[in-house]
């Protein structure tokens, strides 16, 4: 028994990624980290993406992906599972941000989250406006009444769906802005104005509404006629490549 549990534990986590990179664990959770070998060693500038789940990201990233690489950023992420950016999913983060510090790699990441992946990046944003660079999203997630909804939201927040009604302005990214916009945080975002399962106008509309309304800056991009799909230019934004770019930091 006990060489059969020192054999599991020796087992390293297996995920395929879209460009090459590692895979490894943070609190027992899957993590990847695709590093980066152009620019200054000390420099250590990344992108952190979400949702990490088992096929994500996939290979739609991978032009991105490779633009970033080219400009010296790594992409790193952790599977935090369902969180709905709950203070679980959070917590996770937090580990996993100590994990790529003490790898060498700067404190202040660039968000990216794709789809239900931004309630994952806003909300660790919302909360640590100083520990981030930006945040950019492909049709993200903003808004947990609109995304899953507060009926589905809740058990991941441990809540009933009232009291998480009730404590929406401590959980809700999109009632959680003025921290980062006080700290001047750059944000992007494209979105289709066709969404019906991520609407614009409730997730990406609202967010590019409120900052603007809290002195933030942010860049909104709306691919007309364009749903909750896998057009190919939601992928291959060069608006999305030049924001990271730019406002990544060392």
């Amino acid at each position: 028994m006990v060489l059969a549990l020192l054999f599991f534990s020796a087992i390293q986590p297996d995920k395929p990624l879209p460009c090459p990179g590692e895979v490894f664990t943070v609190e027992g959770r899957t993590a990847f980290l695709i590093p980066s070998s152009n620019g200054p060693e000390k420099s250590k500038r990344w992108v952190w993406y979400a949702p990490t789940l088992p096929k994500l990201p996939g290979k739609e990233e991978r032009w991105m992906f490779e633009r970033f690489l080219e400009a010296g950023i790594s992409i790193a992420g952790i599977d935090v599972g369902e969180s709905f950016g709950s203070p679980a999913g959070r917590k996770l983060f937090r580990s996993f941000h100590s994990a790529m510090r003490k790898r060498g790699y700067s404190r202040k990441p660039m968000m990216l989250g794709r789809s239900r992946g931004g309630l994952m990046t806003l909300a660790w944003a919302v909360e640590n406006p100083k520990l981030v660079s930006g945040f950019a999203g492909i049709y993200p997630v903003c808004n947990l009444e609109s995304y899953p909804g507060l009926d589905k939201a809740a058990t991941a927040y441990e809540m009933t769906p009232d009291q998480l009604r009730r404590a929406l302005a401590r959980h809700n990214p999109i009632n959680r802005l003025a921290g980062l916009a006080k700290a001047g945080v750059p944000l992007f975002a494209i979105h289709g104005d066709s969404d019906k399962i991520v609407p614009l106008e409730a997730n990406s509309g609202l967010l590019d509404q409120r900052y603007r309304a809290s002195g933030g800056s942010m860049q909104l991009v709306v691919p007309r006629g364009q749903g909750h799909n896998m057009w190919s230019g939601f992928f291959e934004s060069e608006e999305l490549a030049e924001f990271v770019r730019r406002y990544t930091r060392r």
